[in-house]
């Protein structure tokens, strides 16, 4: 049934009302200033990005960077690169991923709890520091290699492509593990016993009816990996020697000590967006394909199984976590090793600690210092912005979920280079500064505090704030005093969560940051390079540490209050 002409000119008009300045209410005063924020440090410098791109060397506006990328094969060929270690990267961690989630999800093993700390831990540690682990292990001279080849082994090193695609698989099986054990404990077994009652195998039930059920979940995991082994920087930065991928590539190509090209870093980070945007949709379009609906009212019961098996799979299951553990495990002890320069020497010391205590205590002040200003401004935003689309949903507030959503396809390295295209010149010159670090920050991680904050105020019954702006409190007042207090344990957990991947954050700070900024994660990067490994260990401790401790109080808080 239509609408009448009378029903729609009583129906409220949201672009109306923002012409309307006086009519603006505390929550329009919100929509505005986010609306703002977002233009000016997402759509803005995403815009210079582009038109930037269309300019060669010289300055004249051309296609030319577009047709040397694909006409050379040191271009298009590190597309190629990504698309290839990203692509094995996903495979393996669903191979290893999935099993491990069915394995916990349908089966009676022991310590649980134990692996799912330590596959959590695993995921939240930054790749890089993975890296520099199996680096410290696995490297030209790591103490694996040296004891595999004087056994008789040949074995040359983690370095090259090989060595990324191990890294990316141990860094983020995990993604595919969280997703694929959450589907598995709520999917409906109605259709599972149907297929046992026409004599399916085990195999065959979870080939053709469990795994096509959780395929939603299991894409979006597997994009997940695809997405976060495609943006990242520093795990082919320190194990390709020469293996070059496009984010690594547009970074050279905008900083260089020998001029380096900007134009072609805008394309190559066009490019980018454009490869992760079409990412995005063609998983979206297969998902669509199908209807995945159950009713979920007979969710599965955990199987018990004989002394045996169990033990059996709890040996491996633990063995997966374990090995995906050891980067952490590595940088805590080798921290304590005494070194000499780059050499490491038998014996235990804390002289590696006393090094960076004295020689960068800046960069672990600034690392915290910028996360909490970060985190600060998130928590805000967060629950206001949460408040905006879920209680005042309107075109005007669809179109602002839209943009936040555009970070989760922009590689921090992109981001770091727009933001100084867009703001390294008069009228506004934030380059250089620590404001600039804050704002990449923000931009990367406030979806995610977003998206725990909107799950929180979903759950919360609306009749709360109605009864509280019936007696008269103003609903700004409302949202502070009630509703904001209501969300708090939730979006705090999430928070949590956003602030540890802002402490190790890499990509948009290696682009961002001058000597006067620099945080742990590129100082960590700054001491392989230069075969610091002690003092590099050092540093990756503190990190390490702080995830560990982080990670509990989000536990705690969610325990608390109300689940992510």
């Amino acid at each position: 049934m239509q609408p009448t002409n009378a029903a729609r000119a009583l129906r409220p008009n949201p672009f109306k009302r923002l012409l309307q300045p006086k009519q603006w209410d505390f929550w329009t005063w919100v929509t505005v200033i986010v609306y703002v924020f977002l233009l000016a440090f997402i759509l803005y410098p995403l815009v210079s990005l582009f038109y930037n791109s269309f300019f060669n060397d010289k300055g004249d506006f051309s296609l030319e960077n577009y047709g040397n990328f694909l006409k050379l094969k040191y271009y298009y060929g590190s597309l190629w690169n990504s698309l290839k270690v990203s692509a094995l990267a996903t495979v393996f961690a669903i191979l290893i991923g999935v099993p491990l989630a069915y394995v916990t999800a349908r089966y009676n093993v022991k310590f649980k709890g134990l692996i799912q700390i330590l596959v959590i831990m695993s995921l939240l540690s930054p790749p890089f520091i993975g890296a520099y682990s199996w680096i410290l292990m696995l490297g030209n001279n790591g103490f694996i290699t040296r004891f595999l080849q004087d056994i008789g082994i040949p074995f040359q090193s983690v370095y090259g492509w090989k060595g990324i695609v191990f890294v990316f698989t141990l860094q983020f099986y995990p993604h595919i593990y969280l997703y694929v054990s959450g589907a598995l404990k709520t999917i409906d077994t109605s259709l599972e016993e149907a297929a046992e009652s026409l004599g399916r195998g085990a195999f065959h039930r979870l080939m053709t009816v469990t795994l096509p059920l959780i395929f939603p979940t299991l894409s979006a995991g597997a994009l997940m990996v695809f997405m976060a082994s495609f943006a990242d920087f520093g795990t082919p930065m320190l194990l390709g020697q020469g293996f070059k991928v496009l984010p690594i590539l547009a970074y050279e190509q905008f900083i260089s000590e020998m001029g380096g090209n900007p134009a072609m870093a805008s394309t190559l980070s066009v490019i980018l967006i454009f490869c992760s945007t079409a990412i995005l949709f063609v998983q979206r379009y297969f998902v669509s394909r199908k209807n995945y609906s159950m009713t979920g009212m007979r969710t599965p019961k955990v199987q018990p199984l004989k002394t045996l098996p169990k033990w059996l799979l709890t040996f491996g299951a633990l063995l997966v976590a374990c090995v995906s553990i050891i980067p952490q495990a590595t940088v805590i002890v080798t921290s304590f090793i005494k070194t000499k320069g780059p050499v490491f020497h038998p014996g235990f010391s804390l002289n590696s600690y006393k090094e960076i205590l004295y020689r960068v205590p800046k960069a672990i002040a600034h690392t915290y210092s910028f996360s909490l200003i970060s985190i600060v401004i998130m928590i805000v935003m967060g629950m206001l912005v949460a408040y905006v689309l879920v209680r005042r949903k309107s075109k005007i507030t669809a179109m602002l979920d839209g943009i936040l959503m555009i970070p989760y396809v922009m590689p921090g390295t992109v981001l770091g280079i727009s933001l100084i295209i867009a703001f390294n010149k008069p009228p506004v010159i934030l380059t250089g500064t620590w404001v600039i670090l804050v704002i990449a920050y923000v931009v990367r991680k406030l979806p995610y505090t977003i998206r725990s904050s909107t799950a929180i105020l979903t759950q919360l019954d609306k009749s709360v704030e109605e009864a509280s702006i019936s007696l008269g409190v103003p609903p700004m007042k409302t949202f502070f005093k009630t509703t904001g207090r209501m969300m708090a344990p939730g979006v705090m957990s999430g928070a949590i969560l956003s602030w540890i991947t802002t402490i190790n954050e890499l990509s948009s700070t290696v682009v961002l940051y001058t000597g006067a900024t620099a945080t742990i994660s590129v100082t960590i990067y700054s001491e392989v390079f230069t075969a610091n490994y002690g003092t590099g260990a050092a540093l990756a401790s503190i990190l390490s540490i702080s995830t560990l401790i982080s990670l509990l109080i989000a536990s705690k808080l969610s325990k608390k209050g109300l689940q992510l």
